[in-house]
């Protein structure tokens, strides 16, 4: 039997090596992930590793796939023998452990591979260029590949067409959504910060989070002479307000915050609560009935048993308000998305080109226009294998529901969901897409072209374009014409060495996808600025702190939008978060919401000249560092109030004035 799994490893080995060197690497990949799909949209699964060997577009010719069937049944078969070396506790390994006062070590450490890689094959550079993607292939030197990839059509140097050929004008989206875009609230109600946080975290939602810590902290003081004290929705609101602060200002350590030394000694802290209760609720908090985890884990190597029990509850509550506070605009983005971690944990990821290495990965669809996090999900590993049709097709179906949604939306992905199956079932269900395409499932060709080349052909419904930039990139879309007469400006330099401005013909599907790819960057982006995530042993904590992460966010973005209805000034980001901290922790004044754009901004601020003469004791002005002789007698700040540099309106109406208030 030994022998027979050593067999059975050594000959998975080379078919994985094969299939692992007809990769592509991408130079510039403008989706941050360059996972590969299949034609299909299939994945490996398991863990993040994209399979590139199963063919493009429909299934139906079996003999052209015999050779990736084969390999997929030898793969699946090691799987088997390999599940019986696995560690069956690897997912709850270190729920015992308190989570105070823990630093995690730099980097994982690393163990001795028996067998296949846990971790996912390098995706492409992260960074989002003018270029939506690259396709040039760059194989080692003495590299071959024996897989075999078959296209749903023949494609040939002769199907091609150049710019000049007309293309016909697909039929273009009717935009029938479910809801009406935009705040799903009364708009002529003032909500302050924390009620739009509340439409999140409900107090229905506090409540349950409540009654489990409170079991969990109960259970685990049953050994200790000192009872448990009860953690009450004061106490736990002013918790959640110490949390963001956290965000808001940074230290290396928990403890740092409540340090009475010359170099710390931040008062705020200790006025919303102590450094023990802090990491009293921290050590406790839980967010499933420990019953029903405790059953759950009775369930473990069978198929009934929930990796995500742990974090249901919260996480089912978080998805709902997501979907009923806000309604997309026409243009979305689905991208992938990580969650910082290096707990030992069997939904952890592995990415070695992303700024987020170590993690778990969630599938995120948001609002191109405002970076909403609309819905989101846990990829969870390879499951129901017979029903899947790989991660990359189902993750795009599962989040972009027609039922949700409703009809004529524009959803634009980028070359891991790419495929022609996938985009005509999306049409089929009349959601349009676009995304970019990598060069080996289209026939790509090395011919040297001249820069702002454009040559394209249609498959039925799939326009398939190249275009030539610094680099080759090949798009797929269903409502895109191939050449509308766009251009773009490009720094190039001549033949004489000297760099000059030039226009080169664009695709509009190049200009659309990098107009509306970056909803989920964006909202990365607006977490990534204040995030609330730290250091925890708990793999269910770290979603508790990004859920956090997008409730605020979210809350922050419908501030926005209620604010451009009302034609008020909205907060930014920043003193969004202050408030909020101020309304959990009950130590500030109530938020006002009389903020308008216009007026009153500069009703309390009044120009005063420096000096009798307006030409003696001129100073710099703040904004344009011209000399001025008028400042503002509130703010004490030097600005400009001529009729060709009006920096003083422009000061007070930026939301400066503000600031200089509360300093």
């Amino acid at each position: 039997m030994r022998m027979d799994i050593i067999t059975v490893k050594v000959e998975c080995e080379d078919v994985i090596k094969e299939e692992h060197d007809d990769t592509v690497e991408n130079g510039e990949s403008s989706g941050g992930n360059g996972e590969s799909s299949g034609g299909n949209g299939e994945s490996s699964g398991g863990n993040g590793e994209h399979d590139e060997t199963i063919e493009l577009g429909d299934s139906s010719d079996e003999s052209d796939a015999s050779s990736v069937d084969s390999r997929e049944e030898l793969l699946d078969n090691l799987d088997l023998v390999l599940d019986q070396f696995s560690d069956p506790s690897d997912d709850d390994v270190d729920d015992n452990v308190d989570d105070v006062d823990w630093n995690p070590e730099v980097t994982p450490r690393k163990k001795k591979r028996t067998g296949l890689s846990s971790v996912s094959p390098s995706p492409a550079k992260s960074s989002r260029t003018a270029s939506p993607s690259s396709v040039q292939s760059k194989k080692g030197k003495g590299r071959k590949s024996s897989v075999s990839r078959s296209l749903p059509f023949s494609i040939s140097e002769n199907k091609w067409k150049s710019a000049d050929e007309p293309d016909i004008e697909p039929t273009q989206p009717i935009f029938r959504p479910r809801l009406t875009p935009g705040v799903q609230l009364v708009s002529n109600e003032s909500c302050s910060p924390l009620q739009y946080f509340e439409l999140f975290f409900s107090k229905s939602v506090l409540q349950k989070i409540l009654t489990n810590t409170n079991t969990y902290g109960a259970m685990r003081h049953k050994e200790t002479k000192k009872p448990w004290e009860h953690i009450s929705v004061k106490d736990f609101k002013r918790y959640l307000a110490m949390v963001i602060y956290m965000g808001l200002l940074k230290c290396f350590q928990m403890t740092d915050y409540w340090r009475k030394s010359d170099i710390y000694s931040l008062p705020y802290p200790a006025k919303i609560m102590t450094g023990k209760n802090f990491r009293r609720i921290c050590a406790a908090l839980h967010l499933s009935d420990p019953k029903k985890d405790a059953e759950n884990d009775a369930k473990k190597g069978t198929p009934e048993y929930d990796r995500l029990c742990r974090i249901k509850p919260l996480y089912q509550d978080i998805r709902d308000a997501c979907r009923a506070s806000f309604h997309p605009f026409q243009n979305i983005s689905i991208d992938e998305r990580m969650v910082a971690s290096k707990a030992r944990h069997g939904l952890k990821q592995y990415m070695k080109n992303k700024p987020t290495k170590w993690g778990y990965k969630l599938f995120v669809l948001a609002d191109s226009l405002y970076g909403y996090t609309w819905d989101f999900f846990i990829y969870e590993g390879k499951m129901n294998l017979e029903q899947s049709k790989g991660i990359s097709y189902d993750s795009v179906m599962i989040l972009a529901n027609a039922r949700l949604l409703g009809s004529g939306y524009k959803l634009f992905v980028d070359n891991f969901y790419t495929s022609p199956k996938l985009f005509r079932d999306l049409l089929a269900k009349r959601i349009w897409a676009c995304g970019t395409v990598r060069a080996n499932r289209i026939g790509h060709s090395k011919t040297v072209a001249p820069r702002g080349n454009i040559r394209w052909f249609r498959e039925d419904d799939l326009l398939f374009v190249e275009w030539k930039d610094k680099r080759d990139v090949l798009m797929c879309s269903t409502f895109h014409k191939a050449f509308n007469g766009d251009t773009i400006k490009r720094n190039v330099k001549g033949a004489d060495g000297v760099w000059a401005i030039q226009d080169f013909t664009v695709p509009a599907a190049v200009l659309d996808y990098n107009k509306h790819m970056g909803g989920v960057d964006l909202s990365d982006a607006l977490i990534g600025y204040y995030t609330v995530l730290h250091k925890t042993r708990k793999w269910y904590r770290s979603f508790f702190y990004h859920f956090v992460d997008i409730a605020v966010v979210n809350a922050f973005i419908l501030h926005q939008q209620m604010a451009k209805i009302k034609k008020q000034k909205p907060l930014t980001q920043k003193l969004f978060r202050e408030a909020l901290v101020r309304e959990l922790a009950g130590t500030g004044p109530e938020y006002t919401s009389d903020r308008t754009g216009s007026g009153s901004s500069t009703g309390s601020h009044l120009p005063k000249y420096l000096s009798g003469d307006s030409t003696v004791g001129r100073q710099r002005c703040k904004m344009c560092q011209s000399k001025t002789p008028v400042m503002c007698a509130t703010c004490q700040v030097h600005l400009c109030f001529v009729p060709k540099r009006d920096c003083y309106n422009k000061w007070h109406e930026s939301g400066h004035s503000d600031e200089s208030d509360t300093e």
